[in-house]
């Protein structure tokens, strides 16, 4: 959960960044100066919409680093950080990928995340609380939920579909802030381009369409859980996996938050429910056990 959101979270900020930009240096007004060019626009769009996207992955390690605190072990100084180490280095084997970075973070819920540019560039990380509250065999079943995840290639897949999506968020915003300015907005004759209302509706829709958009995303991190699931079953074993998310399961029932903040909207509403980036546990579990 916490890959994608951070993920998402960057990529937005990005791309917002990077429209205040180009319409400071009056490439928007360049596009807009005789009519809409849509073909260039396209183009504009794609590029930046593209490159906002892989931008977001090549400093995915470092924002998951710097927001969680996550500190990467480099030299063991325990018997558990040893284990945590070996099991990762198996698991990376068996999985034909380079060794991850491994890393801690403090927080009191069971949680785990794994990122990275590249299978051989990754960073796998857990956090204290889950490996307070989780028995080794289950811990072991999340690193290779996580490492199923780097192996299955889930953060590049996800980075082109975010650019797909980035491309038709920053072509509609202009297309329709185009036609608001120009309906609602009336210039002299002297005056020509768009105004300031079209700037203005520009960033507004962006906003707007960016988090419309983040419910694709979340589709797509859905449906690749299963996916992982299988991942984690296959390097861990199916027992282990499946007793996994059934703690996780215990701990979302145990919890004590309001249901609409509890495992990304799995307890909470429909909408909710669309932008959750984990299918319901229950689910889960019952595709491992249907599994062969």
């Amino acid at each position: 959960m916490k890959r994608v959101l951070l993920f998402l979270a960057t990529n937005l900020a990005i791309v917002l960044v990077l429209s205040v930009v180009t319409s400071l240096l009056g490439v928007n007004r360049w596009f807009a100066a005789n009519g809409l060019n849509y073909q260039a626009l396209l183009v504009f769009c794609a590029v930046f919409g593209f490159g906002g996207a892989f931008i977001s992955l090549a400093l995915s390690k470092t924002i998951a680093k710097w927001s969680t605190g996550a500190q990467v072990l480099t030299e063991p100084r325990n018997s558990s950080e040893m284990w945590l180490l070996q099991t990762v280095e198996r698991q990376a084997r068996a999985a034909g990928i380079g060794m991850p970075e491994v890393a801690i973070y403090e927080a009191p819920e069971p949680n785990a995340f794994a990122t990275g540019m590249s299978k051989n560039s990754a960073l796998v990380a857990v956090s204290t609380g889950l490996l307070r509250s989780m028995s080794q065999d289950e811990v072991e079943a999340v690193l290779g939920h996580e490492i199923s995840h780097v192996a299955n290639g889930d953060m590049v897949t996800l980075t082109l579909i975010q650019g797909v999506v980035n491309t038709f968020v920053m072509f509609l915003a202009r297309v329709v802030g185009y036609v608001i300015d120009q309906a609602l907005f009336r210039r002299g004759e002297d005056e020509r381009g768009p105004g300031i209302g079209y700037f203005v509706t520009v960033m507004v829709l962006e906003l707007l369409f960016g988090i419309l958009a983040s419910m694709i995303v979340a589709w797509f991190s859905r449906q690749r859980e299963f996916r992982a699931d299988a991942g984690g079953a296959h390097l861990a074993g199916k027992r282990k996996m499946i007793a996994a998310l059934e703690r996780l399961k215990l701990g979302h029932e145990q919890s004590s938050l309001p249901a609409n903040m509890t495992a990304m909207g799995i307890s909470g509403g429909q909408l909710a429910k669309l932008f959750a980036t984990h299918p319901p546990l229950d689910v889960r579990i019952a595709a491992l056990q249907k599994a062969a």
